[in-house]
């Protein structure tokens, strides 16, 4: 077990123990912010954008301006030192690639002053430089699609996909011109012809990965929380549907308990001595019945307000990790229970209606429709809609049709120019996007 990595004792506070937590749009501030401050936790909002629904939930105590870490993650690093220094917090809970890359950077530093259940930065940079991931899951005999670099990959008549290697665009990986990099999103390919390799290496900033397909929209999540190489709890989902029809962040999930899926989750995990959060993402191999890893998460995933309705409560077992108490995690949770991100499910249908996918089959809109309303009525669990916490909700809905409006105006103003490369699954379940509400699939690279 963790002991507090600081020295000053809740006994002596005046004040309740602190803990920081980013805001973003995803579900997953609220969710941790929900369980921690009925504990009597002070729960601190932080976020470059007020509008993130987290600070108006009514288990917000207090909401600060951050520095936006996709513009000067430096100095958003330098922020957090200088938060994680205050009399009374505890800890800062990572929801965000650059979250987490801030923290293990600096760990050292951050040990000084909180606790810390986040990998080092050699751990982390083994999860967020793919090459470097992948030869892990080789290591660990854990599945993967045939995967190299783009310079490397000769063979464009088959199905395969195009991602970032690096899910961050941050100094360690692309240098000091990192701020002003965009790693890009996962794209797929045409078979048949090769790719502007060249042009795409300009635009990204470094060498992207080619990936062999695999024909399954279906998303398995193995959640994880480690204590320095060891599980204290543990979670499954499969995603059935994500914002695009192809896949994308989570809009729709039900709870699994799969032996093989755990099993490769844990092979992975342990293989590379773990510590902290994470979610390890497959696809099933619909010939073989593989799972095949598709990356890791390192921080919160976005539908983690389902997996704590499932019964498994990670914010709550982060907060006991980090604060050296025993984490009270049992082995089960609820099984074949679904939860919704209402948002994400008008994404989807807009996406069946809208985009066009040809490496995957576009369902009917009366069937898409019908499986959506029927998962509703027979599963209605919310992300952010509770009655004892509705401002997230409203909130969320209110900048979600601001930003499709903004987004159909734009739209209509390029309308003439010719598209180019269609994006696939850009980052699924956890990942924060720029792009306007429609488009999140193909986010700033990472997944669900």
């Amino acid at each position: 077990m963790q002991p507090s990595a600081h020295e000053r004792t809740r006994d002596a506070r005046a004040e309740r123990a602190s803990v920081i937590v980013p805001g973003i749009t995803a579900p997953s501030t609220v969710a941790c912010i929900r369980s921690l401050n009925p504990r009597g936790v002070e729960t601190v909002v932080g976020s470059e954008n007020r509008t993130t629904p987290a600070s108006v939930s009514s288990y917000c105590d207090r909401f600060i301006t951050l520095p936006d870490p996709r513009r000067d993650l430096e100095t958003y690093g330098e922020t957090l030192l200088a938060l994680a220094a205050r009399p009374n917090v505890e800890t800062i809970i990572p929801v965000r690639e650059e979250d987490v890359y801030a923290l293990s950077v600096n760990k050292a530093d951050f040990a000084e002053e909180i606790g810390t259940p986040f990998p080092d930065f050699d751990t982390l940079r083994r999860v967020q430089d793919r090459v470097e991931l992948f030869a892990a899951a080789e290591a660990a005999g854990v599945g993967a699609p045939d995967t190299r670099l783009l310079d490397e990959w000769d063979d464009w008549d088959r199905e395969m996909i195009i991602k970032p290697r690096y899910t961050v665009a941050a100094p360690e990986y692309l240098g000091a011109d990192a701020d002003l990099s965009d790693i890009g999103s996962t794209v797929y390919h045409e078979p048949g012809t090769p790719p502007a390799v060249e042009s795409m290496l300009n635009d990204w900033g470094h060498v992207p990965l080619a990936q062999a397909y695999v024909p399954d929209s279906r998303e398995y999540g193995f959640f994880a929380l480690y204590d320095h190489g060891e599980p204290v709890a543990t979670f499954q989902h499969c995603q059935k549907r994500g914002y695009k029809y192809s896949g994308g962040p989570s809009s729709y999930r039900e709870s699994v308990d799969i032996p093989e899926l755990e099993a490769a989750g844990l092979a992975l995990l342990d293989e590379l001595e773990w510590h902290g959060l994470a979610m390890v993402e497959f696809l099933r191999d619909p010939e073989t019945g593989e799972f095949k890893l598709m990356e890791i998460n390192p921080r919160f995933w976005s539908s983690l307000p389902f997996t704590v309705r499932a019964g498994v409560d990670f914010p709550l077992y982060y907060w006991q990790l980090a604060t050296g108490e025993p984490v009270t995690a049992n082995s089960s949770y609820k099984v074949d229970i679904g939860g919704h991100l209402l948002r994400g499910e008008a994404c989807h249908l807009h996406s069946v209606l809208a985009d066009d996918f040809p490496l995957v089959e576009r369902p009917a809109f009366t069937t898409a429709l019908a499986d959506v309303a029927t998962s509703i009525v027979s599963e209605p669990r919310f992300d952010y809609a509770v009655a004892d916490d509705y401002w997230p909700f409203l909130r969320d809905g209110v900048t979600f049709v601001k930003s499709a409006l903004a987004e159909q105006a734009q739209s209509i103003l390029d309308e003439d120019e010719p598209e180019t490369d269609h994006s696939l699954e850009g980052s699924t379940d956890g990942i924060e996007s720029t792009a306007g509400p429609l488009e999140e699939a193909t986010g700033r690279t990472k997944t669900s």
